[in-house]
């Protein structure tokens, strides 16, 4: 059997309320009745029980996360800033990567809810029927990081704009054939806001847009490599800019295009999306959309404090909070301007 409280004070030679006292740093606790029961905790190598104590406060002090991927560099930076914000406010994390595992979302949801976490991070975009029904039910505080249709608390960015904003200026550095390595479809936004966003850019600026210089990923370099590879093989490299849905992907399709001896980006240029380490450790320095990961991290915070502490949980009678943060086209090395050079044509 484990020390109990009991214990404690029986050793210290007074009352379990007394230890209760000192333990949760109450008020009037003298600091010879501290000294007693700090001497007896030692000598017994007493530890408290933290289910007992989350039990009796109805607070854990635990919030669960569900990261698709903890390999990508954004979503592990996002989750650094998240585990340090509320590491600030006395909380720690339940850290669940399911690989991009969806059938995995629902049974992690679960677990949250039997270990009560006092809130939820979804980081995670693509929904099915069971995530569906585990969302509509849950009376857990929770924010989610992409706009999934369903009136929760979101703090994102607006990835169709973001990803107009980067065709768009590809296509006013004169590129007019412009690849794209995509994501995953299912994802709500990171996959299929970016690529409505690549083609309402060039429906706008007039144009055509070829399924043949389009190819779907998974965010990953080894995606990336793979996907520009078969777009210099299967396309006849009649492109002269690729925009990536990652800088994973980024930097993926740059290492494949120097290994064909073409260069990045007088033969072609690369546009990427996120603004994580890698647009800094590739060379040349990659363009790129920066999401403000530093503020997605806080703000998500930020809000599911708010839901806790207003003890809240999804909101149906009227619409759930959204956080709408600004991205920015950051302008580095990977891009040309091809108004009076052409770009590269496979002969």
């Amino acid at each position: 059997m484990g020390v109990k409280i009991k214990d404690v004070a029986r050793v210290a030679g007074v009352s379990v309320t007394s230890v209760s006292r000192v333990l949760n740093k109450g008020e009037h606790v003298s600091e010879k009745l501290e000294k007693k029961v700090r001497q007896a905790i030692e000598q017994l190598n007493y530890s408290p029980s933290l289910i007992a104590k989350s039990l009796k406060r109805n607070k854990t002090n635990l919030i669960g996360v569900i990261i698709p991927d903890i390999t990508s560099n954004f979503q592990a930076t996002i989750l650094s800033n998240i585990e340090e914000t509320l590491g600030r406010r006395g909380y720690n994390l339940l850290v669940s990567n399911i690989v991009e595992d969806t059938d995995k979302v629902v049974k992690y949801l679960n677990v949250f809810q039997e270990m009560r976490v006092d809130g939820i991070v979804l980081m995670h975009e693509k929904l099915n029927d069971h995530i569906r029904l585990f969302l509509q039910k849950n009376q857990i505080p929770l924010v989610v990081h992409a706009e999934l249709g369903m009136n929760l608390p979101t703090v994102m960015i607006d990835d169709f704009k973001a990803a107009y904003d980067a065709t768009a200026y590809l296509i006013r550095k004169g590129h007019r054939r412009i690849a794209m390595i995509a994501g995953d479809m299912r994802d709500l936004c990171a996959g299929r806001k970016r690529y409505e966003g690549y083609l309402a850019a060039c429906k706008d600026y007039g144009i055509p847009v070829d399924e043949s210089i389009i190819r779907f990923g998974d965010y990953k370099l080894a995606s990336g490599y793979r996907l520009m590879s078969e777009l210099l093989a299967e396309a006849g490299g009649s492109f002269t800019s690729v925009f990536a849905a990652s800088d994973d992907m980024a930097v993926g399709a740059i290492n494949c295009i120097v290994d064909h001896q073409l260069r990045v980006p007088d033969d072609i240029s690369v546009i990427g999306f996120d603004g994580n380490q890698m647009s800094d450790v590739i060379r040349p320095r990659l363009t790129t959309i920066q999401q403000p990961m530093d503020k997605i991290g806080q703000a998500t915070v930020e809000l599911l404090m708010e839901l806790i502490e207003q003890n809240d949980h999804v909101q149906r009678s009227h619409p759930a909070r959204m956080i709408v943060l600004e991205h920015e086209l950051v302008e580095k090395a990977s891009c040309r301007d091809i108004h009076e050079r052409g770009g590269f044509l496979k002969s």
